[in-house]
């Protein structure tokens, strides 16, 4: 269920209160009340969360268990992971510079930029761009534009909604989200 990795953002009409780790996100909706909206900055999807009980009893229930220990460079982020290639493929990579994690590394983030990833930020944008300004004045120009990429258009009719608002779904079409 929780992913140690994914940020979560919580949202109360139009404002931000929180992003981070689930464990804080939770603990500070609960310190608002109702009504919230928590997303996963992952999706882009509301999550429903049980915010019963103290800070102590929700840190609790949405703190991730501690992971094994990993190879690599955990405190960097990096992990090692097994890596099945052909021959060809070895002898290519170690022609590369800076070695094969990192020439792997800049092909798939040039990937993401412009592939598949692109469907998944765009659909988050729209998830939440729907849930906080579904009945924003020109919330459907905005969709059409979304969904065309004419990022022009829709900074036009994204004008007067909220900071927050437009900031976050800024958030999901930008293309590097490493350090969400």
């Amino acid at each position: 269920m929780m992913d140690s990795e994914t940020t979560y953002v919580v949202f109360q009409v139009a404002q931000r209160i929180a992003i981070g780790p689930l464990a804080e996100v939770a603990v500070a909706a609960r310190h608002v009340g109702d009504p919230v909206l928590i997303f996963d900055r992952t999706t882009g999807k509301v999550i429903d969360l049980d915010l019963r009980g103290d800070d102590e009893a929700i840190r609790a229930r949405y703190t991730p268990e501690p992971e094994t220990a990993r190879r690599g460079r955990p405190k960097l982020g990096v992990v090692a992971r097994e890596v099945t290639l052909l021959p060809r493929h070895w002898d290519w990579l170690a022609q590369q510079p800076g070695g094969a994690s990192v020439t792997l590394r800049k092909l798939i983030d040039a990937a993401r930029k412009d592939g598949p990833d692109l469907k998944a930020r765009t659909t988050a944008a729209y998830n939440v761009m729907f849930a906080l300004a579904g009945d924003s004045p020109g919330f459907e120009e905005a969709s059409r534009a979304l969904f065309a990429h004419d990022h022009t258009t829709l900074t036009k009719h994204m004008a007067d909604w909220p900071n927050d608002i437009r900031d976050e779904i800024w958030h999901h079409l930008s293309a590097d989200q490493s350090h969400s």
